[in-house]
């Protein structure tokens, strides 16, 4: 797969494991560093979206203004640290099931339930009780 040249949608149905997306306020400015300092490769580098890759895992970088639509930008922090920002994938893990199980935990708040996305992706994402992001995410048949 070119990573410089794979549609949005063909590139979700590929994603396995575990993922890792970083809202960013300056998404250029945070690939520069991770090239920069740590020696990732950079694909795709644009305003709203790059892609870094480190030992074959992909690390995505998308804008505040890209993910305006998704409830999870609503607790990112105005300024200071984006910890809070951190959406952890779960590919191949039924959102339904995992939204089911988690509406009978202790703690767990369904964010967002699930729901097919464009870029070829069934996903949700639910908080756990110390409020990190889990998003199970299955690929949708195409």
């Amino acid at each position: 797969m070119d990573l410089e040249t794979v549609s949005a949608d063909a590139f979700g149905r590929t994603l396995r494991g575990v993922g890792v997306n970083l809202l960013c306020r300056d998404v250029r400015a945070v690939a520069g560093f991770a090239a920069q300092v740590l020696g990732l490769a950079v694909h795709r580098l644009g305003d709203d979206f790059a892609l870094l890759e480190h030992a074959g895992t992909l690390i995505q970088l998308h804008s505040d203004r890209s993910f305006g639509a998704h409830p999870l930008l609503a607790l990112v922090p105005e300024a200071g640290p984006r910890g809070g920002a951190v959406q952890l994938y779960l590919f191949g893990l039924d959102p339904d099931a995992a939204c089911a199980r988690a509406e009978a935990a202790a703690g767990a708040v369904v964010l967002e339930p699930p729901r097919d996305k464009p870029h070829g992706l069934r996903e949700a994402t639910i908080l756990s009780p110390e409020g990190h992001a889990f998003s199970p995410a299955v690929a949708r048949p195409e």
